[in-house]
């Protein structure tokens, strides 16, 4: 099987992400250049997008991928703060 290295940010700790390389077929590699190239991201941006959905996926089975989407898409806003009544 011939494989891709991807450098993987496992997450942040302070101010430092840790970083893995991980081995993935050329056709995942491929999917993702496709895709990445339709919504203008980086092939390993691409990735962690899709494993994001898989992971709230199997955590909340029940949701359907319009949420999911949606959840993705907050979370890459700005926040607003709070709102002022009156």
């Amino acid at each position: 099987m011939d494989t891709y290295g991807l450098k993987w940010t496992l997450g942040n700790f302070g101010e430092f992400a840790m970083s893995v390389n991980v081995k993935l077929s050329e056709l995942l590699v491929g999917q993702a250049k496709h895709y990445a190239a339709i919504q203008h991201r980086s092939v390993p941006k691409q990735i962690e997008y899709w494993s994001s959905i898989g992971k709230i996926a199997e955590e909340n089975p029940d949701l359907p991928f319009s949420v999911i989407r949606d959840i993705l898409i907050a979370d890459q806003e700005d926040p607003v703060g709070d709102y002022q009544f009156g």
